[in-house]
C-alpha cells in the first residue's frame, strides 16, 4: 500500500463567503509548540484570549472565551446551555442560518416559533416586537448576518424589546464580528457566538463566544458536574444540560482560575484564536471594521460597474460580502469551476432558494485588500465574455478604482 505525500494544497485566493484565505501571521502562530493545559503559559495564553476578545465583542463579560469546535458547534453550546426542554424561543428567520437555529433549538427540546422573512430583507422591528408579544418566548435568537442572504440584521432596538418582554437575547455572529460593528453591552445581547474563518481571518475550528451575567446565571442553575471530576459540594443537578461536551457551565470553570479538567484545550487553534484577536486590535478595531467597510464598497460598485445585478436589501447589506445574481442562461456552477481551475479563485455558492441563482462574493478578513479585489473582479469579468455575457470592458476594475478614489 503506497501512501500519500505531504499535504500541498493548490494556491488559492479564497473569495467566497468563508472560509477565506487565512492570514499568513495566524498561520505562523498556529506552529508553535505544544505545551501542557496547565502550564502557566498555557493558562496565560487562555486568559489573554479572554481579554483580547472582549475587546473584540465591545464587552465587559467575565465569560467571554473560546468554545472547542467550529461555528456551528457553538451556537449549538449557546442554546443547548441556554435552553430547557419545553422553553419557548423566537427565531426571525431570513435565510439559511435562521434555519438552523430553528433546528437546533428543537433538538434541544425547546418550543420554537419563527417570524419568516423574505430571503433578502430583514426582520423590522415592529414585525419582532409583535411576535415577541404573542410567543413570550424564554430567548430571541437571531442571525447578526446571514452570509446566505448577505443582509444584516440591526439589533437597534432589541435591547429594550427583549427587557420589556423579559427575554435573552442571542446572537449569531460567525459571519460578522470583527468586520462588522457588533456592541454586546450596548446592544444587550446576552450571549453571541462567532467563528475564526470570516472576518477574523483564522481556520475554522475554534469558537469565540461571550455570555452576559444574565444568561450566566441561567447556565450557572443548570449546573452539573460529572462524577470523574466532581468534588465535595460541587453541583449535581436533576435535570442537566443536554451535553456534555457542550456544557457551559462546565467550560466556564475550566476557563476560570479552578482550572476544572472538562477537556484538553485545543492548544493550536487558541494560538490561531489569539493571533486573530490580536491583530484586529493591533490594526484598531475600528479602523478593522473601516477597512471591511471599504473592500466591501469597492467590491460592490465592482459588480455593478459590470452590469450585474445584486441580491438583497443593499441598506442593510453587511460590509464583508455580496450577492450577485446569476445572468439569465448561464450555468453559474460552470463559472465558479472555471474561475477556480483557471484563476485559482473561488467564489460562493448558495443554498435553498438561492441555489444556483446568486454568486456570493467575500471580502473579509486578509482578503479585504485592494489586489484582492481587484484580481477577482477582473477574472470573473473574463470568465463571463467566455461564456457570453457581454459585460462592460474593464468595467468592474474601474468601478472598484472610482469607489478607492471617492474613499481617498
Amino acid at each position: 500500500m503506497s501512501l500519500p505525500g505531504p499535504i500541498d494544497p493548490p494556491a488559492r485566493l479564497l473569495m467566497g463567503p468563508g472560509p477565506i484565505t487565512a492570514d499568513p501571521r495566524v498561520l505562523r502562530a498556529m506552529s508553535a509548540q505544544l505545551v501542557g493545559q496547565y502550564d502557566p503559559f498555557m493558562t496565560d495564553a487562555m486568559n489573554e484570549v479572554m481579554g483580547l476578545y472582549r475587546q473584540v465583542f465591545v464587552t465587559g463579560n467575565q465569560q467571554t472565551l473560546l468554545i472547542d469546535s467550529t461555528a456551528r458547534g457553538a451556537i449549538e453550546a449557546a442554546l443547548v446551555s441556554l435552553l430547557e426542554p419545553g422553553d419557548r424561543v423566537l427565531v426571525p428567520v431570513m435565510g439559511r442560518f435562521g434555519h438552523l437555529l430553528v433546528e437546533i433549538a428543537q433538538r434541544c427540546g425547546a418550543e420554537v416559533h419563527t417570524v419568516d422573512i423574505e430571503w433578502g430583507r430583514i426582520a423590522e422591528l415592529d414585525v419582532i416586537e409583535a411576535a415577541l408579544e404573542r410567543v413570550r418566548p424564554t430567548l430571541l435568537a437571531t442571525v447578526h448576518g446571514d452570509t446566505s442572504t448577505t443582509v444584516l440584521q440591526p439589533f437597534d432596538g432589541l435591547k429594550e424589546l427583549c427587557e420589556r418582554y423579559d427575554c435573552l437575547l442571542y446572537a449569531d455572529v460567525t459571519a460578522t464580528i470583527g468586520g462588522n460593528p457588533f456592541l454586546t453591552d450596548a446592544w444587550g445581547v446576552d450571549a453571541a457566538t462567532g467563528g475564526l474563518q470570516k472576518c477574523l481571518g483564522g481556520p475554522s475550528g475554534s469558537a469565540p463566544a461571550t455570555f452576559s451575567a444574565r444568561a450566566v446565571e441561567v447556565i450557572e442553575r443548570r449546573k452539573s458536574i460529572e462524577a470523574g471530576i466532581r468534588a465535595e459540594g460541587d453541583a449535581v443537578a436533576a435535570h442537566p444540560i443536554r451535553s456534555n461536551y457542550f456544557d457551559l457551565g462546565m467550560i466556564f470553570d475550566y476557563w476560570s482560575s479552578r482550572r476544572l479538567n472538562h477537556h484538553t484545550e485545543a492548544t493550536t487553534m487558541l494560538y490561531g484564536a489569539r493571533e486573530c484577536a490580536r491583530l484586529v486590535l493591533e490594526e484598531g478595531l475600528e479602523a478593522y471594521q473601516a477597512r471591511h467597510a471599504l473592500h466591501g464598497r469597492a467590491m460592490l460598485a465592482g459588480v455593478q460597474g459590470l452590469g450585474l445585478e445584486v441580491f438583497g436589501d443593499l441598506e442593510h447589506k453587511m460590509a464583508n460580502i455580496v450577492g450577485v445574481v446569476i445572468p439569465d442562461g448561464v450555468d453559474g456552477e460552470a463559472v465558479r469551476g472555471t474561475m477556480l481551475a483557471d484563476f485559482g479563485i473561488e467564489i460562493g455558492t448558495s443554498f435553498g432558494p438561492l441555489a444556483g441563482r446568486v454568486w456570493r462574493i467575500g471580502t473579509m478578513g486578509y482578503n479585504a485588500r485592494t489586489d484582492a479585489v481587484l484580481t477577482t473582479l477582473s477574472a470573473l469579468e473574463t470568465v463571463l465574455r467566455r461564456v457570453g455575457v457581454a459585460v462592460p470592458t474593464g468595467g468592474g476594475v474601474d468601478a472598484a478604482y472610482d469607489a478607492y478614489g471617492a474613499a481617498a
